[in-house]
């Protein structure tokens, strides 16, 4: 049975592998972040901090977290984001330009033709700002809705990574495939809690650490099994190691890299 979930995995990753055409960041070793999104990333004591504390296990030292940003609006769209603002990095307290933008859309901002262009459009927009302060740009991929979300419908992931995709292509940023990964979890475990079961939408604990795996092996071009990084203790080991497998799989499928 695992054979077969493993051929599905495979085979559901390489379809949309070849497509994409940055597989890397020019800077693996960044230190300012602004992360941009709503309460996927804030969910479970913020996403940011996962990931920040996973970075200081792997560079040996500490991030200064006053230059470690994470702006979110619950509910919002990109369209909501005053990024003229946030990009001014003094006006957030942050010393000098950002390394590296990570921007979330909305969980129904790929959804439809009409939706998707809006999006599309937006990303542009806002790649063309960051870009003028010589920061990079990357693209958090979301999850898909589940039951008992009104909104999840099937193959939702598929118009969620065309449209990711499409716009990291197209304005030659980097996408990281956490939503791909979330699936890759429930073929292999249809019944880990990565999502609230109150909403099929936002992350539960599981769900935000598998996606700070994603976003690290992303950035570094390093395994996430190398790290022993567990929220202190709250993320078991049966877990841990599973969520890195996953992580581990899907960033090296999406890219067609070696970690």
């Amino acid at each position: 049975m695992r054979f077969v979930l493993l051929i599905i995995l495979f085979f559901t990753n390489n379809i949309f592998s070849k497509e994409v055409l940055i597989s890397e960041l020019n800077n693996k070793t960044p230190e300012r972040f602004l992360y941009i999104g709503n309460s996927y990333l804030y969910y479970n004591d913020s996403l940011h901090n996962h990931v920040r504390r996973m970075l200081e296990e792997y560079y040996k030292k500490d991030i200064d977290t006053g230059n470690y940003k994470s702006v979110t609006i619950s509910g919002s769209r990109l369209s909501h984001h005053n990024i003229d603002y946030y990009l001014n990095y003094k006006n957030i307290g942050v010393d000098d330009p950002f390394e590296l933008v990570i921007i979330q859309g909305g969980s129904g901002e790929t959804d439809t033709i009409s939706e998707r262009n809006i999006f599309l459009n937006e990303i542009d927009n806002m790649v063309k700002k960051i870009k003028k302060y010589n920061s990079e740009v990357a693209l958090y991929m979301i999850h898909p809705l589940v039951k008992p979300n009104e909104g999840a419908y099937p193959n939702m992931i598929n118009d969620i990574k065309s449209a990711y995709i499409e716009a990291g292509n197209k304005n030659s940023i980097l996408v990281f495939p956490v939503g791909i990964a979330f699936e890759n979890a429930y073929i292999q475990k249809p019944n880990i809690a990565l999502q609230k079961k109150i909403d099929g939408s936002h992350p539960d604990m599981l769900g935000t650490y598998l996606a700070a795996c994603v976003i690290f092996a992303s950035i570094t071009q390093v395994s996430p099994k190398t790290l022993s990084y567990d929220y202190y203790g709250e993320i078991n080991i049966e877990e841990r190691n599973f969520l890195q497998q996953i992580a581990h799989e899907t960033v090296e499928q999406f890219y067609e890299i070696q970690l």
